[in-house]
């Protein structure tokens, strides 16, 4: 039987709501986008950047970088969700470009390479993981970045045990109910990492996201100490061994032309 990748069609405005309108959603937002600034650091400032959002979901990232003058193309399997990005990019009056397919077949859509690629929270959701990094790197300039963020198998398997969830952790971590926000496909780091490195990428940086949140015992201390935990996230997201207990794991990666 063919797997069929996540589309998120069915429940477009709950993923806004239990993702980006939360404090997991901006730690996560903040942390990536610290690492963002970094790689935009890296060239010069005069001059606007081509930058493909693939799987860009509802475009937060997409118009934040728009807003700093780079010519911006989305793609993404679900309408709905790109629906919602087209919305937010008129309310602030920019001008992105809009593609309604999945990674894979963008090819099909258009044959440019980019500065810089983002691929975040998508490999946890398809069957097919190197097709995906296959695809990306196709559409990617021999100098240019990819930021690729996924889903850590080894963070919610540490989340579930300390839950006390023994069953759902002896079936493999199988998901019991389809569509849920619960990724399909929680990845093992060093096996991506291992990807990358067949398709000839270099990664440069790791950093791990939401490496305290996830685990506190008393919630409400997320949002009465937001703004020091978000500062201990930022401290210690590139150190082991809580970088490798993350929820999310961000990896920056070049293409290694040596």
């Amino acid at each position: 039987m063919t797997k069929i990748d996540r589309n998120f069609d069915d429940i477009s405005h709950k993923f806004a709501k239990n993702i980006y309108g939360t404090n997991k959603g901006k730690i996560r937002e903040a942390i990536v986008w610290q690492e963002l600034e970094n790689i935009l650091a890296k060239y010069p400032t005069n001059k606007p950047l081509t930058i493909l959002d693939a799987g860009g979901g509802q475009g937060q990232i997409a118009c934040r970088l728009a807003r700093l003058g780079h010519n911006i193309t989305v793609c993404d399997i679900s309408e709905q969700m790109l629906e919602l990005a087209r919305k937010q990019a008129e309310q602030e009056n920019l001008s992105l470009n809009f593609i309604h397919c999945s990674i894979q077949d963008l090819e099909q859509f258009i044959k440019t390479q980019f500065d810089i690629v983002i691929c975040h929270a998508v490999l946890e959701w398809v069957a097919e993981p190197i097709q995906i990094i296959q695809s990306l790197k196709k559409h990617l300039k021999q100098d240019g970045y990819l930021s690729l963020m996924f889903y850590n198998y080894h963070g919610l398997l540490f989340k579930t045990v300390t839950l006390g969830n023994f069953g759902y952790t002896q079936s493999g971590l199988a998901k019991r109910k389809k569509k849920t926000l619960s990724p399909d496909y929680p990845r093992d780091p060093n096996q991506v990492y291992q990807w990358l490195n067949q398709q000839n990428f270099e990664i440069t940086n790791k950093i791990g996201i939401r490496i305290f949140h996830d685990y506190l015992t008393n919630k409400s201390k997320a949002e009465t100490h937001f703004e020091q935990l978000l500062e201990i996230e930022k401290q210690f997201c590139q150190t082991e061994p809580y970088l490798s207990l993350a929820r999310y794991i961000l990896v920056t990666a070049k293409i290694n032309n040596n």
